[in-house]
């Protein structure tokens, strides 16, 4: 039995620590960042309420056309009923004089039901077309969002991958200068190299294994930034693919992007708002009725009583604004200026858009070939670097020569890194320009 006992617990030991594993060796790749980002990005949480809150809106807006029914009630005790005066002349006094009378009762009680309907108001129908507008500039700014969400982690997983591969080249190089210093203590020992010569390598792994710290605290940070981008905790663990794969984009299409398509879209909401004022001059024509009780009493004797009487009546009430102090018309001149602003506003962005997608893609072609040519000079430095290396070792060449020749591939490294990441952010910027960002490749 406790031999079974043992068994057990060592198969659910062995099948955690297999899971953990297991999670700890999942490589992310940026699908996969992005897709959970669209779930835990608090950022895309909130605009995807605000398209809530806009149909909310629509549907109030639309609300307004449904009947309204009110329950009113109220009792009033007159301590001293209202007096009136009346003609002398009704109860055969003179012409001219009035009499002071008192009516009703002291208790008075009133219930009843309030209908009222619009059958006509514009700027109900206006405020209708308004929000319907709205709630398309919601979903436009929960794409935009999306987009600028898709072109952060991009960012950032590219960034990431740069770094990795920084590393890479810094532990080659960290082993090639391992070699080289062994190569010159053997040297030393043999009275053929100084001790600065020595030094100098020492000092140059030293150099590396610095900048190699440095690297790696650059890539923690990003790994951070793209967890807090993502919405997952910032102690999850992370890993992404090293190898950066990216291809030659192809011609994208030439379709408005989002800014382009926003500027327009809040156009068509500026003009349905001055249509709306301007229909506000129009009449509205609504229904009302009303049903109810009305109950009196008198509590004195001997004639005490309370009773109560109905009351009902409907209507159609016609109200046509005539006069309001110009309000109407200075609203009418504010927006007809902002609509104004807002078409020079799409001027301004779709010839923005333009020059900026001209840019890239002039800066993509160069990118391409800088990337090729920087490539084809990391292999050709390292070439050199391992002939210099091995002519050191027969007495054909300095140490000198050997640091310059490190100090060349080094730099061609850099350049190749540089190359890459200025083609994949101009890849990035020219999907965002042409509106081709969010489409799956």
């Amino acid at each position: 039995m406790k031999l079974v006992n043992i068994r057990k617990w060592f198969l659910v030991l062995l099948f955690i620590v297999t899971g953990f594993t297991a999670v700890q060796a999942q490589v992310w790749t940026l699908q996969q960042c992005i897709d959970t980002a669209q779930v835990y990005n608090k950022t895309l949480q909130m605009s995807r309420n605000n398209i809530a809150i806009s149909q909310q809106k629509r549907k109030e807006a639309s609300a307004n056309l449904i009947p309204k029914i009110t329950a009113n009630a109220d009792y009033k005790y007159f301590t001293d009923l209202p007096t009136q005066l009346m003609p002398a002349a009704i109860f055969g006094g003179p012409a001219g004089t009035f009499k002071e009378t008192q009516f009703g009762v002291p208790h008075n009680i009133n219930a009843n039901l309030q209908l009222s309907m619009p059958l006509y108001n514009p700027q109900v129908f206006g405020a209708m077309q308004s929000t319907k507008i709205a709630a398309e500039l919601s979903g436009l700014q929960l794409q935009k969002t999306e987009e600028q969400i898709y072109f952060d982690i991009s960012n950032l997983y590219y960034n990431g991958q740069l770094l990795l591969r920084q590393l890479s080249f810094i532990d080659s190089n960290v082993v090639n200068t391992a070699k080289l210093l062994r190569n010159m203590k053997l040297l030393k020992e043999q009275l053929m190299a100084k001790g600065t010569d020595v030094s100098k390598v020492q000092l140059q792994k030293e150099q590396l294994e610095t900048q190699r710290e440095l690297v790696s605290s650059r890539y923690d940070q990003v790994m951070n930034a793209l967890k807090f981008a993502m919405g997952i905790p910032l102690d999850q663990y992370l890993k992404i693919e090293p190898e950066i794969l990216y291809k030659k984009s192809d011609e994208y299409a030439a379709t408005p992007a989002i800014d382009i398509r926003l500027a327009n879209t809040q156009s068509k909401l500026l003009l349905s708002e001055l249509n709306t004022l301007k229909k506000s001059r129009l009449p509205s024509v609504s229904l009302f009725g009303t049903y109810g009780k009305t109950g009196f009493g008198y509590d004195k004797q001997p004639n005490d009583f309370l009773k109560f009487y109905p009351i009902g009546f409907a209507g159609i009430q016609i109200s046509y604004p005539l006069f309001n102090g110009t309000v109407t018309q200075r609203k009418i001149t504010q927006k007809k200026l902002e609509i104004k602003n807002s078409e020079l506003q799409v001027q301004i962005v779709t010839e923005q858009n333009a020059m900026q997608t001209n840019n890239a893609k002039r800066q993509m072609v160069v990118s391409k070939k800088s990337i090729e040519t920087n490539s084809s000079q990391i292999k050709l430095a390292q070439t050199i670097y391992e002939q210099t290396v091995l002519q050191q070792k027969q007495g054909t060449a300095s140490l000198t020569d050997v640091l310059l020749a490190d100090t060349a591939l080094r730099e061609a490294q850099q350049n190749y890194l540089s190359a890459v990441v200025d083609y994949l952010k101009v890849d990035l910027e020219l999907k965002k320009l042409t509106n081709q960002l969010l489409l799956k490749n």
